[in-house]
């Protein structure tokens, strides 16, 4: 007993070792970063839109943002309080305010046109979940649960245009897809 509470001391009385800086940790090892944003990039500005979707990066980005609000909103009004839910409408604030720093950082350069075209795609976006808040909690429950997501170029857009990126997307082609 006494020479397990003197290994222990000196255990605990040990100062580890400095810990090392390894850089970053790659879950892919060889795949660059860069090449692999610019990859999925231009996966997503290749598939096709969903219909009443804008084709300019920042209405586009407003319309993802006033989609994913108009979400979170209809989830807000279920009262089940299933954990799953929670953390979806958890989630979908955490995107929609990117998209919101987004649009904020990019609206100093935006157009009157752009600007204006970005606020009918939010109304356009927003419009679709109103009709849904005043029915029944069970259609308002399937609503929230069939919501299959935004298109993959939302976040895409939304870094682009934070970032004041003015270069055209890569093309499938680009990436060596085609």
């Amino acid at each position: 007993m006494f020479l397990s509470l003197v290994s222990a001391l000196v255990i605990a009385t040990q100062t580890p070792p400095p810990a090392q800086d390894v850089g970053v940790i790659s879950t892919a090892p060889g795949v660059d970063v860069v090449e692999a944003e610019r990859f999925r990039e231009a996966v997503a500005y290749a598939n096709p839109m969903p219909r009443g979707a804008p084709e300019s990066d920042y209405p586009l980005v407003a319309w993802c943002e006033a989609l994913v609000n108009g979400h979170v909103a209809l989830g807000e009004t279920l009262t089940n309080g299933d954990p799953l839910d929670l953390d979806i409408i958890r989630l979908g604030k955490l995107e929609a305010s990117d998209f919101r720093a987004a649009l904020i950082a990019a609206e100093p350069r935006q157009t009157a046109a752009s600007r204006a075209a970005a606020a009918a795609a939010a109304a356009e976006a927003s419009a679709r979940w109103t009709s849904l808040v005043g029915q029944e909690e069970a259609v308002r429950s399937q609503a929230f649960g069939l919501f299959f997501g935004l298109p993959g170029r939302c976040e895409h857009a939304a870094r682009r245009i934070r970032e004041h990126i003015t270069t055209p997307p890569a093309t499938p082609a680009d990436v060596g897809l085609e």
